[in-house]
């Protein structure tokens, strides 16, 4: 697979995955890629978590109203409630990283 120079995979490198492997055009391969996280955002935006079987789950979070400090000064300053995004890595993936690292 082709990665680029800080080794990071692309939409266009799934998209050529796609490609090359399935045989369809690279418009098709790219529009496949693209409806796909489409979904997911769109899910995610929705409030719904999202679970790849064997790759991990992107969990969304509702973190409350809290007090944190600002570094340099130590001056106390509220921090609003709001969501985030985590991922989880499933079991086979972490296993595989493990075996990789």
């Amino acid at each position: 697979m082709r990665r680029t120079e800080a080794g990071t995979l692309t939409r266009a490198d799934l998209a050529d995955v796609i490609h090359r492997e399935i045989g369809l055009s690279r418009a098709e391969s790219a529009g496949i890629v693209e409806r796909i996280l489409h979904h997911m955002c769109h899910a995610l935006s929705d409030g719904q978590n999202v679970k790849i079987s064997g790759f991990g789950s992107f969990i969304l979070r509702d973190k409350g109203e809290r007090v944190g400090r600002n570094p340099k000064t130590g001056v106390e300053v509220p921090i609003a409630p709001r969501r985030v995004l985590t991922f989880r890595a499933s079991q086979i993936m972490r296993e595989r990283i493990a075996r990789a690292g």
